[in-house]
């Protein structure tokens, strides 16, 4: 896996949360056996502390990826380099695909941790994963989904920058919702008097009722 590629690592484990709906699907071990499931060796080592602990991990994380959001790259930057800092991995190179008639080894960047907990390598390869994507395709490509109540986080891969949602179901909630308010708004207006004309008719009445009575 390509260092970047990493950062999904961080996504899902944000997305386990939706904090508009009071919803939290990391709740027990078996949860965050399966979040890590890619991560044999990780798995293995599961214990309760390592629950509340991913937990806040995810709410430093969902912050990086909010001000990212919002446009504040300094802040996206230190907060996500406050967790490089609490959890180190070690970038190393590997080699187990071979490629080409000759059976040479499909060289790529790999992260080797070496973590005292299962959390703190799951974080490791989270922070990483986003810190190389950040650094190699800017912080404008993580993002929070614009779809209210949905506030999930993701890594934008469009070609110019224009995601504003985190799933093809979410950006067509988005936009009928939006067609709909447009809609409600053009109906109010077309049933709202004219002030103008209002104020115009007015005196016309008047004038009429004077001319009557003389």
């Amino acid at each position: 896996m390509e260092l970047s590629q990493y950062a999904q690592v961080a996504v899902r484990l944000v997305n386990t949360e939706q904090p508009a709906l009071d919803e939290d699907s990391l709740t027990s071990l078996d949860a965050v056996r399966e979040l890590a499931g890619f991560q044999s060796h990780i798995v293995r080592r599961v214990t309760e502390s390592d629950l509340a602990r991913l937990r806040a991990v995810r709410a430093r994380l969902r912050a990086v990826f909010a001000a990212a959001s919002e446009g504040d790259d300094v802040r996206a930057v230190d907060l996500l380099n406050a967790l490089l800092v609490e959890f180190p991995a070690s970038p190393q190179i590997s080699g187990h695909e071979t490629t080409g008639p000759g059976g040479r080894p499909r060289w790529h960047m790999h992260l080797a941790e070496h973590p005292a907990s299962a959390a703190a390598g799951y974080a490791a390869t989270a922070c990483m994963g986003l810190a190389f994507l950040l650094t190699g395709v800017g912080v404008d490509r993580l993002g929070i989904c614009r779809a209210r109540p949905c506030r999930n986080a993701y890594v934008d891969t469009s070609t110019n920058r224009s995601r504003r949602y985190c799933s093809d179901r979410c950006a067509t909630r988005a936009n009928v919702a939006a067609y709909r308010a447009r809609k409600r708004r053009e109906s109010e207006e077309r049933e709202r008097p004219d002030s103008r004309t209002s104020g115009r008719t007015a005196p016309a009445d008047q004038r009429s009722a004077e001319e009557t009575d003389r």
